[in-house]
């Protein structure tokens, strides 16, 4: 009997050194879209009033509890009927991505100054308001479902190399995305609040010494954070898209010559499917427009 609780106890420490390894080099191989997914949602997370700022993250933080929660089984399932329909997924998902991305940059361009006040009223608009909160945080939930399916299918494909059994690949993958929710919306809160951060430091030094100016460079750093990391989370939606269609697209991959570094070859795809899927999107509202008329 006691040889028999041992040899549990073996097989659970030997499960579990599976998982840490395969959850580490998965993690790895996610680092990238991790760093795109941070930049894209402290983007989305930035622009509220002061008070909202922590309850819009929140917000958007059980909203990627909730994808990660439909994306795993659905992986998983898809991956045992039906393998291309996951590459399928992640294409149409990628559409989504060239298409803000490239919105956001016409919208910068071209509209501008119509949607500079927005920020200070938008907890005031009709909630299907464009730039209401709950738009905001509607557009941001829907932003993490594609990254996230990318991150849980990445994470998916290292499990499978290392030709683990199921037990091992479900609980790696899941580990791999509860990590990544909470690592990126706990980084996403300390830049939201660095203002309060940097007031806090102030009044604790009476306005003198180190760290009373540290916490004005808090203050002073975050506009110009927030605004980088809204140019970074608009290329970050395009270099991740464009890479969907490059890996996923067979025709592309060979089409774009080697020689151009993959980084461009990536921003260049994202930019062409945007403005296409921008312009279908403008002839689709228009006739629509048209037949309500």
């Amino acid at each position: 009997m006691a040889s028999g609780f041992f040899a549990i106890l073996d097989d659970i420490a030997a499960l579990m050194d599976d998982v840490a390894m395969t959850s580490k080099l998965a993690t790895k191989k996610t680092a990238g879209i991790l760093g795109d997914d941070l930049a894209v949602n402290a983007e989305k997370a930035t622009g509220f009033l002061s008070s909202r700022e922590i309850p819009v993250l929140w917000a958007i933080t059980k909203g990627s509890f909730v994808n990660k929660l439909i994306i795993l089984p659905v992986v998983f399932l898809l991956n045992w009927l039906y393998p291309p329909a996951i590459k399928m997924a992640l294409v149409v998902g990628g559409f989504y991505l060239a298409y803000e991305g490239v919105e956001k940059i016409i919208e910068y361009f071209f509209h501008h100054a119509k949607n500079a006040a927005q920020v200070v009223a938008e907890s005031k608009l009709d909630e299907n308001e464009e730039h209401s909160e709950k738009a905001k945080v509607k557009s941001a939930i829907k932003t993490d479902f594609i990254l996230s399916l990318e991150i849980v299918i990445i994470a998916l494909g290292t499990a499978m190399e290392k030709q683990h059994e199921l037990v091992t690949q479900i609980l790696s993958v899941t580990f791999v995305a509860i990590i990544a929710t909470i690592g990126v919306y706990g980084i996403v809160a300390l830049i939201v609040r660095m203002d309060d951060a940097g007031f806090y430091l102030m009044k604790k030094s009476d306005n003198k010494g180190f760290l009373s100016s540290l916490g004005g460079i808090l203050i002073k750093a975050l506009p110009f954070v927030i605004k980088t990391l809204a140019v970074l989370g608009t290329i970050a939606l395009i270099l991740v898209s464009g890479g969907i269609f490059l890996h996923n697209i067979s025709f592309l991959h060979h089409l774009i010559p080697h020689a151009i570094p993959s980084v461009l070859a990536e921003f260049a795809v994202g930019i062409v499917f945007g403005l296409a899927t921008v312009l279908l999107m403008a002839v689709f509202k228009k006739l629509k427009g048209n037949l309500k008329k």
